[in-house]
C-alpha cells in the first residue's frame, strides 16, 4: 500500500498541513519541525506525487537561475550552492547560461522558456542601469550581481568597495607599496570592475600610497589567460610592483602563472591576492589568499528569498491579496582568508573580516518602473 501524506503525519506527530508545507519548500517552518517530517518521510518512503502537486499549486517545481559563464569557477560554485539550497527545499533548478550576450540576457526576462519554471534568480552582465524598465515583471525575481541597482526586484550583492579597499590594505599592512591591480575596465561606471577598482584606489588613499596609472591592468573578460596576459604586459613594460590585487581569483590564477613564467618568488618578491575565493585557491602553488564576498550566503539568500515572493504570489500565498512586501537588498559580509601567496600561511581562515560596510538587509519601497 502505498504511504500517504496522512502515514507521515501520525509518524511525525504533526498535522497533515504541516507535511504539506515541509514537502512544497514553505520557508516559516521550525528546524526542529523539518526534521522531525523530514525523518518521517525518510523512514516510510514516501514519495511525492509531482503531478498532482503542481495541478493544485499551479507551480512546476521549477526555478532558474541564469548565469553569465560556467566555465568561470564563481558562477559554477555559485550554481552548485544554488541547487543545494533548492533541493534542501524541494525544488529543482534550471540553468541558463547568457554568455553576457544583451540578446540573451533579454531572453532570460521575457522570452517563450520563462512560464517554464516559477521564479528566476538573474546575474546580469550585459544589461545594465538604463535598462531598468525590463525587470519590472509580473513573476518572482531576485538578482545577483553589480550591473543593476534599483529594479523593481529583492537584490543580493556583494561588498565590492569595502572589500576590494579592504584586500588593497592587507596587501599594505604586509609593507607592499608598489600594488598593482589587474581586471580593471578603463571608463567602466558600473559593474564589478568598476566598484572594485573603486575600493582599491580608497585602500591606497587610506595606507598613504599614491595611486600610478602604470600599475593598473586592463583586463576584459575576467579568464585566468586575460590576467596571465594583463600580468605579463605589465612585466615585459619592466613596470615595478611588489604587490597585485587581481579582481577575481581566473585572473589571480592566470597572473600567479605568468609570475612563474617570469621567475619571480611569489610571496617573496611579488605578493597576490585574488577575489571570490573559488575552491582552486586552496590548490594554487602558492596557495592564493583571496576575498571571501559570502558566496555560499549569496547563493542561500537568493533562494529563500525567491521561494518567498513565489510563496506570496502563488495561489493561497500569504500576500497574495494585498500589497506586496518591500524589496529587499541583502549585502553579505565579506572576510580575506589569508594563504601563502602573501605570506599567510595559516590554515586558510579567516584573517580579516570585511567591517567598512557591514553586511545586512536593507528594505526598498516597492514602485514601478517605467
Amino acid at each position: 500500500m502505498a504511504v500517504t501524506m496522512h502515514d507521515v503525519a501520525q509518524r511525525a506527530g504533526v498535522s497533515i498541513k504541516t507535511v504539506s508545507n515541509v514537502v512544497n519548500g514553505y520557508p516559516y517552518i521550525r528546524a526542529q519541525t523539518r526534521e522531525r517530517v523530514e525523518a518521517a518521510i525518510d523512514d516510510l518512503g514516501y514519495r511525492v506525487n509531482m503531478s498532482a502537486r503542481n495541478l493544485r499549486t499551479r507551480r512546476t517545481g521549477l526555478i532558474t537561475l541564469a548565469v553569465p559563464e560556467l566555465s568561470l569557477p564563481y558562477f559554477a560554485e555559485l550554481a552548485d550552492a544554488v541547487i543545494s539550497a533548492a533541493d534542501a527545499a524541494g525544488w529543482t533548478v534550471l540553468i541558463e547560461q547568457t554568455s553576457a550576450s544583451r540578446e540573451r540576457e533579454t531572453e532570460v526576462l521575457s522570452g517563450r522558456r520563462r512560464h517554464l519554471t516559477d521564479g528566476l534568480i538573474f546575474s546580469p552582465l550585459a544589461l545594465g542601469p538604463d535598462d531598468l524598465g525590463l525587470f519590472a515583471v509580473d513573476f518572482p525575481l531576485v538578482l545577483l550581481g553589480e550591473r543593476v541597482f534599483g529594479a523593481p526586484a529583492d537584490h543580493v550583492t556583494m561588498n565590492n568597495v569595502a572589500a576590494a579597499k579592504a584586500a588593497t590594505l592587507h596587501l599594505a599592512s604586509l609593507g607592499r607599496r608598489r600594488i598593482a591591480v589587474i581586471g580593471a575596465h578603463e571608463g567602466e561606471q558600473v559593474g564589478s570592475a568598476a566598484l572594485r577598482t573603486a575600493g582599491y584606489r580608497e585602500g591606497l588613499e587610506e595606507a598613504g600610497l599614491p595611486f600610478v596609472p602604470e600599475l593598473v591592468g586592463e583586463a576584459g573578460l575576467w579568464h585566468r589567460s586575460t590576467g596571465a596576459e594583463a600580468m605579463s604586459r605589465m612585466l615585459d613594460d619592466g613596470v615595478e610592483l611588489d604587490a597585485v590585487f587581481a579582481l577575481n581569483d581566473a585572473l589571480a590564477l592566470g597572473a600567479l602563472h605568468a609570475l612563474h613564467a617570469h621567475r619571480i618568488d611569489v610571496p617573496g618578491d611579488v605578493a597576490l591576492i585574488g577575489f571570490d575565493d573559488v575552491d582552486d585557491a586552496k590548490y594554487s602553488v602558492p596557495a592564493l589568499t583571496s576575498v571571501d564576498p559570502g558566496r555560499d550566503q549569496i547563493a542561500h539568500t537568493a533562494v529563500e528569498l525567491l521561494l518567498e515572493r513565489i510563496g506570496a504570489t502563488g495561489p493561497g500565498g500569504a500576500n497574495g491579496a494585498g500589497d506586496p512586501a518591500p524589496f529587499r537588498k541583502v549585502v553579505p559580509d565579506s572576510r580575506i582568508v589569508g594563504r601563502e601567496s602573501t605570506g599567510d600561511v595559516g590554515t586558510g581562515e579567516p584573517s580579516r573580516v570585511v567591517g567598512t560596510q557591514a553586511g545586512g538587509t536593507e528594505l526598498v519601497s516597492v514602485r514601478t518602473v517605467v
